[in-house]
């Protein structure tokens, strides 16, 4: 499934999500600066990931070369000509397509977030000894079985892959920070949201970055 404005234009962009629990909190957002663009004249395609949103694979059989590999894929299949991504979504943008990194996350981090997220979470309600839902004893489940975090169910492979993963120091995408957009970032948020001053101003950015308005 896909989330497209496509109106044949040449400006085409690849839209990357933020991935697991920060992608449902930015998708409206997203799809604000999404509209913005068509508006200006721009192209957008914003594709589920293989085991998420609507996607009927499983998320604990993903890998982070496989997502890879589907943001290529997706690139190809739609035209793109630049690439946005938001967050950790950074860790799988097409290297050669010239673009943006909005507020890029390592896999690391991103890891350590569901985690502590996790045994918050089991502590709360107290269905686990400290012991068992410590960051160390759920990196250790995640990188031998996978593990269930916030909700969200990363297999080995997958865990392993992001425990390493930066983003390419190749690629051609300029770093857009938060300081550029104004405000808090929505992934702080705990619930999903949007924020219209904010998607004017990173849509603007990728508008002036291409066509100069």
């Amino acid at each position: 499934m896909v989330l497209a404005f496509d109106g044949g234009r040449s400006h085409r962009l690849l839209v990357i999500p933020a991935l697991f629990d920060e992608a449902g909190k930015m998708r409206r957002q997203t799809v604000e600066v999404m509209h913005r663009l068509n508006l200006s004249g721009i192209d957008s395609f914003l594709p589920d990931l293989p085991g998420c949103n609507e996607s009927r694979q499983p998320l604990d059989k993903q890998s982070l070369a496989g997502w890879r590999n589907s943001a290529q894929a997706a690139a190809d299949e739609f035209g793109a000509t630049c690439v946005l991504t938001l967050r950790a979504g950074a860790l799988l943008a097409p290297a050669q397509l010239p673009g943006w990194k909005y507020a890029p996350l390592t896999g690391p981090k991103a890891l350590r977030a569901l985690m502590m997220a996790q045994s918050i979470s089991a502590k709360e309600a107290g269905r686990a000894s400290e012991e068992d839902q410590g960051l160390d004893s759920l990196a250790a489940a995640g990188r031998i079985d996978g593990v269930r975090l916030a909700g969200w169910h990363i297999g080995a492979e997958l865990f392993s892959g992001l425990e390493q993963a930066v983003a390419l120091p190749d690629s051609q995408q300029a770093i857009i920070d938060q300081d550029d957009i104004g405000g808090s970032g929505l992934w702080m948020r705990a619930e999903p949201g949007e924020n219209p001053e904010q998607a004017d101003a990173l849509a603007a950015i990728i508008a002036i970055g291409l066509i100069g308005r």
